[in-house]
């Protein structure tokens, strides 16, 4: 379809309004724990883990992207170590929360509601690669569809996936689908299940088998952009959003404070309970989807003394919900005092909450 083709289908139609796609960070931009990792799970780019056994497979923001769509950043895979063992597996995925699956608009008990999936997929290896959906909630169902990829050339994949009367999908903040981009699995876990039908999954029944030789293939790579997942039939243009959007989306399930290595940030004000102990309050910059994980990295100072906090910790109790924390450190001084908590200037001091999927 033509660009004005499409924008002539979408004039007066819902999908021409924002907020459609159910994927935060489709493009990639935000990278809030780091740009590289040989570590599997959520490491780089926010919302997005990959996953793997047997073969090893390095994760990373990069810029290599589909020419002329507006993207400057795609999550690459690279298979450092291959395998082709029957227990390898490979993927990407995305965890969207369940009450906005819930009030998308999908129907997703009729098989005749869809949800569409789009993106952008290059990689090294050509052949017939494989994207699922699953869900989490009650007996989880998975669906499988298959695309193909000729080597080193961008591709947008479109694939619709019906509705189906067995799934469970609960309205509340924890995992209501999973999204899988891209997946390879060994022989261990592709049996009793065929491609575009929903099945109950298990353990040895995750997928079909789409004979992808990523995983087996040492230095093969695999670059994805522009995440789409909408409600409906049709693939519309990627809706491309401000970084401050997306970011702002992100820090609901992650916010990490970013320290300078030219200057103090300064966090939050402080107070003196005790001779070695401070107080205070650090709030979110938006609600967080629950309860947050708490860690801290590098050094942290009071403005009035300089001192450098021996511990810290992350509050406790009523204290600490998904609007903010107490943070309590322990350091030397004279109690009654107040003060500004503060990042030390080296650029790697960092307050890291973690409300993921």
């Amino acid at each position: 379809m033509s660009k004005a083709a499409e924008l002539a289908a979408l004039i007066g139609s819902q999908t021409a309004q924002g907020n459609r796609n159910l994927i935060i960070n489709g493009a990639m931009n935000v990278a809030q724990r780091g740009t590289s990792s040989t570590t599997s799970g959520l490491q780089t780019v926010d919302r997005f883990f990959n996953t793997f056994g047997t073969a090893a497979v390095t994760q990373t923001q990069d810029s290599t992207v589909p020419s002329g769509e507006g993207f400057s950043h795609s999550y690459k895979q690279e298979c450092t170590t291959a395998s082709s063992a029957t227990g390898a597996f490979f993927g990407i995925s995305y965890h969207v929360e369940a009450q906005d699956i819930r009030n998308s608009g999908w129907d997703y008990t009729s098989p005749n509601s869809s949800v569409t999936l789009s993106f952008y997929a290059r990689s090294s290896v050509a052949g017939t690669y494989m994207a699922s959906l699953r869900t989490d909630d009650g007996t989880a169902y998975n669906i499988a569809s298959q695309y193909t990829l000729e080597a080193n050339t961008w591709k947008r994949v479109i694939l619709t996936f019906p509705g189906n009367s067995n799934l469970t999908i609960n309205n509340d903040t924890g995992i209501g689908l999973k999204v899988f981009p891209m997946l390879e699995l060994g022989s261990d876990y592709t049996a009793g299940s065929s491609f575009d039908a929903w099945a109950a999954h298990s353990g040895s029944a995750q997928s079909p088998d789409a004979n992808i030789l990523f995983h087996d293939t040492a230095n093969a790579t695999f670059f994805v952009t522009g995440i789409q997942l909408e409600v409906g039939e049709q693939a519309t243009p990627f809706e491309h959003r401000s970084f401050a959007d997306e970011l702002a989306r992100c820090q609901r399930y992650y916010f990490r404070t970013t320290g300078s290595s030219t200057g103090y940030g300064n966090l939050a004000t402080v107070s003196r309970i005790g001779n070695t102990l401070y107080r205070g309050v650090v709030e979110f910059p938006v609600t967080m989807r629950s309860r947050p994980s708490f860690s801290s990295s590098g050094s942290f100072q009071t403005l009035d003394s300089g001192f450098t906090f021996s511990s810290m910790s992350g509050g406790d109790g009523a204290s600490f919900d998904s609007h903010g924390v107490q943070v309590t450190m322990t350091s030397n001084g004279s109690a009654g005092q107040s003060s500004l908590l503060r990042q030390a200037a080296d650029g790697q001091a960092a307050l890291i909450y973690d409300a993921e999927l």
